[in-house]
Order: structure tokens, then C-alpha cells, then sequence
């Protein structure tokens, strides 16, 4: 690959001074004579961001000066001035999450809470003029990805276009209604997707073209969105950008913009040199931080390379490649001169003017910036919610602990196994309850208590490293505490908790319904039981059947299933399994055994389907179950009052505080997703399988 070079262009304060009186005596003359002052020149201003997908604290300690800076420098080329982003405007969080906080509805930019719009709200406020589509952006799903750019009510979604020419948008359902015609001006088509499109700068009009890095497929949710080229070659990316960039330019437009979310700068790198007619590429995914002698950096900050990094494209032009680290930490600025071929003069690139600018109060101060309100207003709203909640710490621990949807519908993890246990626990504090075993249904979890990272420039699933909740300064929590947000977060329904009977039989069924759908929201987690499952097996099927009276729905086996091969209960609740109920695929327990189940209400009442008692035919449900709601005031500990009395939020709050409480005793059952040694005990699939 072809070596960056490097032209920069150094004057004396007196030759500077002797251009600038001569242009401005040029401009003022009244003389007819001014051959020798080139006039064709097009000068533009491009300020640029990406990868705001790290440290909420940093990124909400950074983003008011970001924004002053930004307002700041587009002032000095009021008519002249870009500002684009390559991509990663989010990352599922707490600040992300933030946004869907009910106190979001008296914040003017978002108005209707929801997932990411905050984080939305602060870069519409800033001015984003369109943005690449990241991984990051990505990882809710394509549902909420769309929820997050489209207008909902007063909530105005994201005002600019996202774009990627190498994504195929209209093949998913969430995404399709938001695809709108390549080429059109960014300004006219809000809340839309394309490939490309065309900002008009001072009566110039600059095409700007996405590109998303093809691993997105496998780093993200992408969903039914198809992801181009199948193969991982950059030359075969090039050619799907080169088309749009084509197409640009038969519109007669020569001067095109790539963002280009790639993880790794060295494909932007490569991406340069195979191009033709792309005349700067702002890059994004790596945190790359490019910069030059002149850029005041942050403490321990290192640069990367030089800013920009020029390169010669594959028609031997110039191409200048920038980028700069993420959470607002700085912004990139590039001040450079076109011909009138709409090539890039290089040599009009000053150092002094352009490069990284950090986002600390001196920089605010030397730009004579002023406070961009409406985005300091966001920002003190998410910070009040984030800081509420991230303040009360309930427990810590030494590891991720896993919620992933995909993990937590599919098979055991920590996360599954400590709500569980909390559950359990929390039904027998109460001495009227003997409860030998919780049930509940993984879709009940909806989040992970920790985080997972790609180390920057990272193009390979493999990479992914995964970790304890970091540390929120301002909130007071080190790394490894676990908070009220955290469980807020990860068991958002809160449902109530029930403890009922179960007989052999029940169990052995309610154990068939719970993995015969071993990818959706049914799937177990337990504690007090073990269980092994055959997945090639016959599954159980049931219907439903709801009185049109009385409105009261039942549930009835239609075929029994056939997947539970050993099914083992500990009653004595010393982490012994010492009665067995199913072995080879049979009922072998006494006939008139029973055991007592803590669950939730939800399923308890046939949620997800489950075959608990209380949803059978003609089965009085109140005689049958205990609401914890009802009998667990006196015995509740009391020592976490952030949430009610006997809902699963309460019971993991009160469990964590009492067994895990702090670094001294931490929780450190590792997930196998982030230790391959950790094998499953409690869910099992057959080793046919």
C-alpha cells in the first residue's frame, strides 16, 4: 500500500503578513488589474467527529465544548463551513439509555423519550449536517435504529441523513420506510437513509458519500439489512463506493466527501489510493487520533499520525484522509482550497488552522466560544438522570455479567443464574415459604450489567472483550460497582414475584415449554435445578383458548414434548441436586411429590406461554399462588427502597446487597461469552446436539 506523504506549509509572521495586506489591498482596489489574483480558488471548512461510543462521563464532560468550538469555528467561515460525522453517534448505555427516562419529555430536541434521542438531540442541536452509519449505531436493532432517526411526534428524529453505500436498507423492514433517492440535498431529507447525497457550501455543491465497514454484519445487529461485499477485500469495497461516487460525478459534481466508518484507518488508508474523484475521506471506528506539532492534546493523548494524512488516489490526485479520537474529546477541522476542477490544493492546508482541537475550556476560551444552550440543557438532563441512579450502588463485581439478548434466549448465563438465585433467596426470607426453585423466562431480561468492547481498529468478532460496569466519576461509582441503574436497566419490566406448588408432572412440563423455543423469549433461567435438554427432539406445542365472558385465557398441551432428558432438583438448597425428576427422557419421581416455584407473575399467569398451574383449565390461580408483593413486608431486609417490595428488581437490589456488597466481596462467577472454560450446569444441551 502506498505510503502517506506529507506537504505542509510553513510561513513567518511576516510573510503571512504581507499576503494578507496584499490580498486585502487587492480586494479594495478600484483597479481593473487584478490578473495576478487568483479568484477561482473554493475554500471549505470541514469540521468532522466519530466514535462518540465510550465513556458516557467523558463524552457528557466534553460535549459543551465540543459544541461551543463548533459554533466557534463555523463562525469564522460562516458560509463556508461542513460539519459530518464518520459515525458511532451512539452506543447502548447509560447515556443512551438515558434518553427513554420519562423526565426526557420536558427536554426541548427530544420531547418523546426513547433510546438513543438524547444523544441525537445534542448533534442535531450542534448542526450535524449528515453521518456515515457505524456499528455502534446499530446495536439496539434495526426496530430501534429507525426509532432512533425518525420523527416521532415532537420528538424530530435525526435531522440529517445517515448514509452507507455499501448497505442495503430496504431489505429490513424497520429500515425500508426511511430509504429515501441517492442525490438528494441532505437538507430536504431528514430522517432518511441513502447512499448519498449533496450539501450545496457557499453555491458549491459537495457530494458525500457512506461507507460502513463490512464486519458490521458480524459486530452488530444488523438485522435484514444485507452488507456489501460479501468477501472481506477493500478492493471489492472500492468498487460499490466508486459506483456511488460515480454516479456523483455525472451529475457533474467534483468535489466528494467518504465517511468511511471502517474500525481499522489502514482500510481508509487502502480506501485512498484504489479511489478515484473522492477528495477527502473522513474516517471513523478506529478512535484514531490524528493530529500535528501545533494541536494541543489531552494528558496521556498520543497522535496517531499526522492531520491530515495525504494520500494519491488511483488517478494520481491528492486525497486528504482526517480523523480524530472520539467522546467529543476533539474536533477535527480541516481548512483547505479547491481548484477549479474541483481538486484539492494541498499546499493550501495551514497547520496552524487545521488539525485536532480538544475540547477543555482554554480552546473554548481561545475560540471566543459561546455556550450552545440547548445542547448544555441535554446534557444536564441525562446527567441528572444518569447520576440519580448510578449514585446508589447495590453491590459490585468482578466481572461482565451477561444479558445479552442473544445469550440469555439461547442458553445459561451469570446474569440468568444470579436473578434466579436473588429470586429464590428473596422467597425464603419469608418463613411461611419452603421454595425450592425459580423459574423465569430469559426475555425478562433485557440488559447486560457491564460492558463489551472492540479494542480500537478491530475488524474481527473474536476481539471482543468484555468487562465489569465502569467506572461513573461524577456519580461516585468505581469500576465493578453494579447500581440502581444497572438492574433498572437489565430488568426493566420489574415484574411482581409468586412462589406456587408444582407436581412432578407440572415441573417436567413446565421445563419441556420452557426449551422448546431455544432462541426466543421462553427460554429459562433457573436455580435450584438442573436440567438437560435435547433440542432434535419433539418440542412442546400448546393453544390458547381465552372465554369470551369472562375474558380468562387457558392454555392447553396440543403435543407433550419430548427435549428434557435429566431434570434434577436440589431441596435441600445446598447446591445439591438431589432428587431426580426426569432421567433418560422419563419421569421417574414419586407421583405425589411437589415443589414450590418462585416465578414471575408474569409467567406465573401464563406469560410467554408457561404452563403454571394457575393457567390451567378451571384452576383457581389466587388458592394456588403467594403474591411477594402481599406477604414479604416484614421480612423484606429493607436495605434497597428503589423499587417495590417483592418485584425482581427489589429481591436482586436486596440479594446483592447482602451477598455481594463490595469489592471485598465480590460477585466473580465469570460467563462462558467472556471465559470459554466456564461451562454451563444448571442448562444443559445434549451432547447429540
Amino acid at each position: 500500500m502506498q505510503q502517506p506523504y506529507f506537504k505542509k506549509r510553513y510561513l513567518s509572521q511576516i510573510v503571512t503578513s504581507v499576503l494578507i495586506a496584499a490580498s486585502l489591498t487587492a480586494c479594495n482596489s478600484d483597479s481593473d488589474d487584478n490578473d495576478t489574483v487568483d479568484t477561482s480558488n473554493y475554500t471549505l471548512q470541514l469540521l468532522h467527529m466519530a466514535d462518540m461510543d465510550g465513556s458516557n462521563a467523558t463524552a457528557l464532560d466534553n460535549a459543551g465544548n465540543f459544541a461551543s468550538n463548533v459554533d466557534a469555528l463555523r463562525n469564522q467561515y460562516p458560509d463556508n463551513t461542513l460539519f459530518l460525522s464518520s459515525g458511532d453517534n451512539y452506543i447502548p448505555g447509560v447515556r443512551y439509555v438515558a434518553g427513554s427516562d420519562d423526565s426526557m419529555s420536558n427536554v426541548d430536541g427530544v420531547n418523546v423519550p426513547g433510546n438513543g434521542r438524547a444523544d441525537i438531540a445534542m448533534v442535531n442541536a450542534m448542526g450535524l449536517q449528515a453521518s456515515a452509519v457505524g456499528n455502534h449505531d446499530l446495536d439496539g436493532g434495526t426496530e430501534e435504529f429507525a426509532s432512533i432517526i425518525d420523527v416521532d411526534g415532537t420528538y424530530p428524529g435525526a435531522q440529517f441523513p445517515y448514509l452507507s453505500s455499501n448497505m442495503i436498507f430496504a431489505d429490513d423492514e424497520n429500515t425500508a420506510p426511511l430509504v429515501v433517492e441517492d442525490g438528494l440535498i441532505a437538507s430536504d431529507i431528514p430522517n432518511s437513509l441513502a447512499s448519498y447525497t449533496i450539501i450545496e457550501v457557499d453555491g458549491e455543491q459537495i457530494g458525500i458519500v457512506g461507507a460502513t465497514t463490512p464486519t458490521n454484519e458480524i459486530i452488530t445487529d444488523t438485522g435484514d439489512i444485507t452488507v456489501l461485499p460479501a468477501s472481506d477485500d477493500t478492493a471489492d469495497l472500492a468498487v460499490l463506493i466508486q459506483a456511488k461516487v460515480d454516479e456523483l460525478t455525472a451529475l457533474g459534481i467534483n468535489k466528494v466527501i467518504l465517511l468511511a466508518h471502517m474500525q481499522s484507518i489502514s482500510i481508509e488508508e487502502e480506501l485512498a489510493t484504489l479511489l478515484t474523484d473522492v477528495d477527502i475521506i473522513v474516517a471513523g471506528g478506529s478512535n484514531t487520533l490524528l493530529a500535528d506539532s501545533n494541536d494541543r492534546l489531552w494528558d496521556g493523548d498520543v497522535a496517531a499520525g499526522e492531520y491530515p494524512e495525504l494520500f494519491e488516489d488511483a488517478d494520481g490526485k491528492d486525497v486528504a484522509l482526517v480523523n480524530v479520537d472520539g467522546d467529543y474529546k476533539y474536533l477535527g477541522r480541516l481548512v483547505v482550497e479547491f481548484d477549479e476542477n474541483g481538486n484539492i490544493i494541498v499546499d493550501s492546508i495551514d497547520d496552524e488552522e487545521s488539525g485536532s482541537y480538544i475540547s477543555d475550556e482554554t480552546m473554548v476560551t481561545s475560540l471566543s466560544g459561546e455556550a450552545n444552550t440547548d445542547v448544555d440543557n441535554i446534557v444536564y438532563a441525562v446527567n441528572d438522570v444518569i447520576i440519580a441512579s448510578e449514585s446508589n450502588i447495590v453491590g459490585h463485581t468482578d466481572v461482565f455479567i451477561n444479558g445479552l439478548r442473544t445469550s440469555v434466549r439461547s442458553e445459561e448465563t451469570n446474569l440468568g443464574n444470579l436473578t434466579a438465585e436473588a429470586n429464590l433467596w428473596y422467597a425464603n426470607l419469608n418463613d411461611s415459604v419452603d421454595t425450592q426453585i425459580s423459574i423465569k423466562n430469559g426475555g425478562g431480561i433485557r440488559a447486560e450489567i457491564g460492558y463489551a468492547a472492540f479494542p480500537a481498529g478491530s475488524t474481527s468478532a473474536e476481539d471482543l472483550e468484555y468487562y465489569p460496569p465502569a467506572a461513573y466519576p461524577k456519580a461516585g461509582k468505581e469500576e465493578g460497582d453494579i447500581s440502581q441503574y444497572d438492574l433498572q436497566t437489565a430488568l426493566s419490566f420489574n415484574n411482581e414475584l409468586t412462589v406456587l406448588q408444582v407436581t412432578a408432572v407440572q415441573l417436567k412440563e413446565i421445563a419441556e415449554h420452557a426449551v422448546s423455543d431455544v432462541t426466543g423469549g421462553r427460554f429459562p433461567q433457573i436455580s435450584g435445578m438442573s436440567l438437560t435438554y435435547d433440542e432434535t427432539q419433539t418440542a412442546r406445542e400448546f393453544s390458547t383458548v381465552t372465554d369470551e365472558e369472562t375474558g380468562k385465557t387457558t392454555l392447553t398441551q396440543t403435543v407433550a414434548g419430548q427435549r428434557i432428558q435429566e431434570l434434577s432438583v436440589d431441596t435441600n438448597g445446598d447446591g445439591e441436586y438431589d432428587y431426580t425428576v426426569v432421567s433418560d427422557g422419563e419421569l421417574v419421581a414419586e407421583e405425589d411429590m411437589t415443589f414450590s416455584v418462585t416465578t414471575l407473575t408474569y409467567t406465573a399467569e401464563g406469560g410467554d406461554g408457561y404452563p403454571f398451574p394457575c393457567t390451567a383449565e378451571g384452576a383457581d390461580c389466587g388458592a394456588l399462588n403467594t403474591d411477594l408483593t402481599e406477604i414479604m413486608t416484614s421480612a423484606d431486609p429493607g436495605n434497597s427502597n428503589f423499587s417495590d417490595t417483592g418485584t425482581e428488581q427489589d429481591a436482586l437490589a436486596e440479594y446483592l446487597l447482602s451477598e455481594y456488597p463490595n469489592a471485598d466481596n465480590a460477585y466473580n462467577e465469570a460467563d462462558s461469552i467472556a471465559d470459554e472454560t466456564v461451562i454451563d450446569e444448571r442448562i444443559i444441551r445434549s451432547e447429540s446436539l
